[in-house]
C-alpha cells in the first residue's frame, strides 16, 4: 500500500482522526492539503510537516471555499487525487433541550451541507484533470442507529452513508470512488466530552474488545481506502468500529 506521488485535501485535520489521517498520508508519500477553519493553527499545523503539507483555511460550509481549498491544492502541488471529507462537529445533548439553530443547524452544516460541498466540489475537480479520483467522507456507527443525547449528529452521519452511495453511482462513469468510513468508540476530544456526563468507562465497554479505538488506527483505513489497492471499493461505508455495531451492550458488562 503507497500514496506516493498522489495529491491529497483532508478538512478538519488541526486535530483528532484528522491530523492522523495527513500523519498517515506523509507517511505514506503523499502530499496534502490541511484544511481547518482558523489560519493561525492551521499554518501551526501545517508547519509541523514540512515541505510534504500545505495549509489552507476555509469553512466547509461554504461552498466557494471548499472551491478554493481543492484550486489551491492543484496549484501548489500540480494535480489532485483524493478528497477527505472529515470536517465534523457534535454536541451532547437531550432532544427536547435543543436550541434549534445551534443544535441542528449548525452541526447539519458541517457534518451534512460540509461533506455535500466536498463531494460536489470533489467529483467536478476530478472530471476537470480527467482523474479518476477518490472521494473519503467520515461517517460513524451512529449513521445506522439511534442514541441519547445525539439526535442531529446521527442523522447527519445517516445522511453521510447516503451521500456516499448516491456520489458513488452518479461519478462512477468517470471513473471515480466514493467511500465512507465509520469510526466507533475513537479516542478523541469529540468523544471525551462523555466525560462530563459520567459515560466514559460505559462507552469504551461499547467495544467487542472492551478498549478505545486510536485514531491512528482510523487513518490507517483511511490510507488503505485512499490508495489503489482499495480500487474495488465503492459506494459502501466501512465499518471501523472493532464491532460496536454488531452485537448489544453485554448484560454481564
Amino acid at each position: 500500500m503507497s500514496l506516493k506521488e498522489k495529491v491529497a485535501v483532508v478538512t478538519g485535520a488541526c486535530g483528532g482522526i484528522g491530523y492522523t489521517i495527513v500523519q498517515k498520508f506523509v507517511a505514506q508519500g503523499a502530499n496534502v492539503v490541511l484544511v481547518d477553519m482558523d489560519q493561525e493553527k492551521v499554518n501551526q499545523v501545517a508547519g509541523d510537516f514540512g515541505a510534504a503539507v500545505r495549509g489552507f483555511a476555509a469553512d466547509v460550509t461554504d461552498y466557494q471555499q471548499v472551491e478554493a481549498m481543492l484550486d489551491f491544492a492543484v496549484a501548489e502541488f500540480g494535480t489532485l487525487d483524493v478528497v477527505v471529507n472529515n470536517a465534523g462537529i457534535g454536541m451532547a445533548k437531550n432532544l427536547l433541550e435543543h436550541d434549534p439553530e445551534k443544535d441542528f443547524d449548525l452541526i447539519t452544516q458541517v457534518n451534512q451541507k460540509g461533506v455535500y460541498h466536498g463531494i460536489l466540489a470533489g467529483g467536478r475537480k476530478f472530471t476537470a484533470l480527467s482523474k479518476r479520483g477518490v472521494i473519503l467522507n467520515t461517517s460513524s456507527v451512529y449513521g445506522t442507529m439511534a442514541a441519547e443525547m445525539t439526535f442531529t449528529y446521527n442523522v447527519s452521519k445517516a445522511a453521510v452513508d447516503m451521500m456516499t452511495k448516491c456520489a458513488a453511482l452518479e461519478l462512477a462513469p468517470h471513473g471515480i470512488r466514493v467511500v465512507a468510513v465509520a469510526p466507533g468508540r475513537v479516542d478523541t476530544p469529540m468523544l471525551r466530552q462523555y466525560k462530563e456526563f459520567g459515560l466514559w468507562e460505559h462507552i469504551r465497554k461499547e467495544q467487542m474488545r472492551d478498549e478505545f479505538t486510536q485514531p491512528e488506527e482510523i487513518a490507517d483505513v483511511f490510507a488503505f481506502l485512499a490508495s489503489d489497492a482499495a480500487n474495488c471499493i465503492n459506494g459502501t461505508t466501512v465499518f471501523a468500529d472493532d464491532g460496536f455495531a454488531n452485537f448489544k451492550y453485554p448484560l454481564n458488562a
